[in-house]
């Protein structure tokens, strides 16, 4: 059979076990087939038989790698298992009578133990049996893995070329664009720079393109050519670059800089043929160079001068300067240390703060620094114990800066002893004003009490004239009676305007107290008046005492009445707002308030009246056409009610006084029981307990109680009157108690009967009491001197109900 290798191991198969047989019982085909395969030098291989058994040559084994030899005689399935879904197709087409040719197809053989690319040409032929039926394949195939590979190389190589090619004929074209656009300047050199042979100036330098031996004089300042031949020498000896900034003469005439660089070009001796060089164009640069050297000069120069200022202020200043750490120790001082508080900077420096502080202010001071610590700039004013043992105020203000704390601290010792004798100053000035207002009151009631005194003792001494009729008694009298009506009046607006008026507060919408003084304030004002009220949808409350708040409201009507002399238009305005504005002397107040406000359409207050209007017995009306307390009554009022009042007016255009008091939560309704029955009043047999320190009251009011049919008992003070209540007060139906007596109070009295009796009624009576004014009644029944018989008679029955409804 012959076939070299691939032959000499045919023959050791076993074929007699192979698929295809004994080798004398082959077909003819397929022994003419083999002998052609294992005779030709060219690479080949055919399969035969339905488990295509596999032949090839010895031209064939080397593309097989691992696989040979051991895939001789071997069905094709077996060994390219790894490529059998690309052989399938072109099996499947040969088998079926056709032909495949393929030129530099891509496998993936297993030669070497793993897959790996391999490029083959080949091609496929049927082979047909003895019978003329298609029996296995014909395959002449050639690997081209290797010029399929350098074919790749080269063309990876050309594209890379290409692309450098392109890439550099891209920056040639820039460099030409660049150098073209720019100022940039191209020059060469002789090997000794004995002439130039070509410069490109662009917009620089003007350009030459021929040998020029003076281009040192025609380009080049004089002065810069010393500088210059240093520059070549030194180039030159030692064959390296050439690298100088030096000026030049511009294109244009001008003088400018340049940054030239160049390097030599060597022969293959290494002796120097030319340079070669690029010149810039610096002229900008070197003149921001210049600018900025001089503005750093003058920065310096600055700064020098603003560090000796800084150090003078700190030398200079009056005031202390410091420098602390987070800790409170002092870091830096400067002098006025010494001449304030007496140390030198050296006892000061490395001690803590509080060393020199009174230990009063050591929290405040510490909390002052530990605050810095956070950005915070806080304010200070703490005490320090000057060296010689007094002390000193010192206001700081301080900020942090990294880790330090700078402090600026003023001596206030001596102004605020002056504000201290300002303050002083003032509250004498306060007090000789007060003493001229006493006087001033003093003569204004006075004036008043005389007048009525008058009445009384003139009615007086007529009643005591003999032969009096009827009719004139009753005259007398009933002038007598309306005069001591007027004086109590005036000595409640006295009360009210010094806020000594016993008040009896109670919570009442102020919009119905208005609409219930509408008709008086009307009939007050006269028909020429309109009257006119915006009450607003909500209702406002306030805690206060409804018959003052009524007079206040009536004084200032009539105040606004007599400012439109009968004719005009008054308007009553409430509303509620947040806070009470600053007024006069005192802060603005926080809260919400109720306002009353009265608008007149009058002739307005002078700007130098409105300070004085509320001080009693002051007034712009003629004589005889008021007292002058009304608005001090609105005054004193206002603000013992916790309120104000203030006014505001443009002469000519009328004045508008608002009352400001607190407003009051609305009260729960309540239901009231009415009893219909008639109550019996307390009279005949009743025991009355009268305390009275003053003999002339205490005698009258024992007659008058005996006049109403009471018992009564005169004690002249607090202790005697628990005398004569012993330990049983059955003894005793009411206490009827003045207020002002020596040692124990009425209030203390009726407070310890209220203790012991709890069931014992109490009456406290009284013309002024500044106790009452402050405190209240502290829930007793109270009855304002002077009183009358009906008032005192109503009293009790009052306090008499009251028991009997406990009962």
């Amino acid at each position: 059979m012959g076939g070299g290798e691939a032959g000499a191991l045919l023959r050791t198969i076993d074929w007699v076990s192979n698929p295809l047989g004994p080798v004398e019982k082959w077909p003819v085909s397929l022994a003419c087939a083999v002998r052609i395969v294992l005779g030709s030098e060219f690479p080949m291989m055919l399969h035969w038989g339905q488990e295509l058994i596999t032949v090839y040559n010895d031209a064939y084994a080397p593309s097989l790698g691992r696989k040979h030899p051991g895939n001789l005689g071997r069905p094709a399935r077996e060994w390219w298992g790894e490529m059998w879904d690309q052989l399938t197709p072109i099996f499947d087409k040969v088998l079926a009578g056709g032909s495949y040719f393929v030129e530099d197809a891509r496998y993936t053989p297993d030669r070497s133990g793993m897959p790996e690319d391999a490029y083959f040409t080949h091609c496929h032929s049927p082979l047909y049996d003895d019978e003329g039926e298609v029996a296995g394949i014909f395959l002449v195939v050639t690997e081209t893995t290797r010029r399929v590979a350098a074919e790749r190389m080269l063309q990876e190589s050309n594209r890379r070329l290409a692309v450098e090619n392109a890439a550099f004929r891209a920056s040639e074209a820039r460099l030409g664009a660049l150098v073209t656009a720019s100022s940039e300047v191209l020059y060469s050199m002789s090997a000794d720079w004995g002439e130039m042979r070509q410069l490109s100036g662009g917009s620089f330098l003007a350009d030459t393109s021929t040998a020029n031996p003076n281009w040192l004089a025609e380009n080049i300042p004089a002065d810069q050519h010393s500088l210059i031949q240093a520059a070549i020498r030194e180039a030159i000896e030692g064959k390296s670059l050439f690298n100088l900034e030096h000026r030049v003469r511009r294109a244009d005439g001008g003088t400018g800089w340049t940054l030239s660089r160049a390097m030599p070009l060597f022969d293959a001796d290494g002796g120097i043929t030319e340079w070669f060089g690029a010149a810039s164009d610096v002229t900008e640069r070197k003149r921001l160079e210049t600018e900025l050297r001089d503005r750093n000069e003058q920065l310096a120069t600055d700064v020098t001068l603003r560090t000796a200022e800084r150090d003078r202020m700190w030398e200079t200043s009056p005031d202390l300067l410091l420098v602390i750490d987070f800790e409170g120790v002092f870091r830096k001082v400067n002098p006025a240390w010494s001449v304030i508080l007496g140390y030198s900077p050296e006892e000061l420096v490395g001690h803590h703060v509080n060393e020199f502080v009174l230990p009063e202010d050591h929290t405040k001071t510490v909390k002052a620094y530990s605050a810095a610590t956070s950005s915070v700039q806080p304010a200070l004013e703490n005490r320090y114990r000057h060296k010689d043992g007094s002390l000193r105020t010192i206001s700081w203000v301080a900020a942090p800066a990294h880790d330090l704390i700078y402090a600026t601290g003023r001596d206030v010792t001596e102004a605020q002893e002056a504000a201290k004798a300002l303050r002083r100053a003032e509250e004498q000035l306060r007090q000789a004003q007060k003493v001229e207002a006493v006087g001033q009151l003093t003569g204004g009631v006075a004036h008043d009490f005389n007048n009525l005194l008058t009445v009384i003792r003139g009615s007086v001494d007529l009643l005591r004239r003999p032969g009096l009729s009827d009719e004139k008694r009753e005259r007398y009298v009933s002038a007598i009676a309306e005069t001591a009506d007027r004086a109590t009046k005036l000595t409640s607006q006295l009360l009210a305007f010094a806020r000594r008026q016993a008040l009896k507060p109670e919570v009442f919408d102020v919009g119905d107290s208005i609409r219930a003084l509408a008709g008086m304030v009307g009939t007050l004002a006269g028909s020429r008046i309109t009257i006119a009220t915006e009450l607003g949808e909500r209702r406002c409350f306030i805690n206060a005492d409804r018959s003052q708040f009524d007079t206040s409201i009536v004084n200032m009507a009539v105040n606004a009445r007599d400012a439109m002399s009968g004719e005009g238009k008054l308007t009553i305005a409430v509303a509620q707002v947040t806070g009470m504005p600053a007024l006069r002397t005192h802060p603005a107040v926080p809260g919400e308030f109720i306002t009353i406000s009265i608008t007149d359409s009058g002739t307005g207050i002078p700007e130098d009246k409105i300070d004085r209007i509320f001080e009693p017995f002051f007034t712009t009306k003629r004589v005889g056409e008021g007292t002058g307390l009304g608005l001090s009554q609105v005054f004193g009022f206002a603000k013992q009610s916790g309120g104000d009042v203030v006014v505001e007016s443009t002469v000519g255009h009328g004045a508008t006084f608002t009352l400001y008091l607190p407003r009051a939560v609305e009260p729960e309704a309540l239901e009231t029981a009415v009893n219909n029955e008639a109550v019996q009043t307390i009279g005949e047999g009743a025991c009355i307990l009268v305390v009275e320190d003053n003999v002339e009251v205490g005698t009258f009011a024992t007659a008058a109680l005996g006049e109403l049919g009471y018992e009564t008992v005169l004690a002249m003070d607090g202790p005697s009157a628990l005398v004569e209540l012993g330990t049983n007060g059955e003894r005793f139906d009411v206490v009827f108690s003045d207020v002002v007596m020596p040692g124990m109070s009425g209030v203390e009295l009726a407070q310890e009967l209220r203790r012991k009796y709890p069931a014992l009624p109490i009456i406290l009576t009284s013309g002024y009491s500044n106790v009452l004014a402050k405190n209240g009644t502290d829930g007793f029944e109270l009855l304002h001197k002077p009183y009358s018989i009906d008032e005192l008679s109503r009293a009790l029955r009052k306090v008499s109900d009251r028991r009997k409804r406990s009962l």
